[in-house]
């Protein structure tokens, strides 16, 4: 599955178009690695995610197609969340 549409279906991002947009705009790696919202997702892959001063690493557990709101997130795992992180790397 891609990137982008992984970070809708799983509600991390709510819309594929600003997924498209945080992964074309570097904030956005897959295993280390600065990724385009084109780039290839699978189990066991860890993504860290740049929201403004808030920094975000996912462990990715699932990958599914479409799923209820309610269940979206037991397709990642939070590794962590850390504003004071992502201030420090700025």
């Amino acid at each position: 599955m891609r990137l982008d549409k992984y970070l809708k279906v799983s509600r991390i991002i709510k819309r594929r178009t600003v997924a498209n947009e945080a992964c074309a705009g570097g904030r956005v790696t897959l295993n280390g690695k600065v990724a385009k919202p084109g780039a290839e997702v699978h189990v066991g892959d860890t993504m860290t995610i740049r929201f403004g001063d808030k920094l975000g690493q996912y462990e990715i557990l699932s990958i599914q197609e479409t799923v209820r709101k309610g269940d979206a997130n037991a397709m990642y795992r939070i590794i962590a969340e850390d504003a004071a992180v992502a201030a420090e790397r700025a």
